[in-house]
């Protein structure tokens, strides 16, 4: 399993949100948070639930995602 490079962390930290904050707004785990995070791959539909929990549009994925 090949770990991926994201910028989730950065992103979540400059809008002040602990990963319990974003999980609650996401609709998943702290734990998916966390292992986003570190590398581990998800699902497209999760990549889009972050993406709308941290207020970002569709378009703006590169933002966060740079595999997308």
């Amino acid at each position: 399993m090949t770990k991926k490079n994201n910028k989730l962390k950065k992103v979540r930290e400059s809008m002040l949100l602990s990963k319990s904050e974003l999980a609650r707004k996401a609709g998943i785990s702290p734990l998916t948070i966390d292992r986003i995070e570190r590398g581990f791959p998800c699902r497209v539909d999760t990549k889009r639930k972050i993406i709308v929990a941290l207020g970002l549009k569709i378009s703006e994925k590169n933002k966060v995602f740079s595999d997308l």
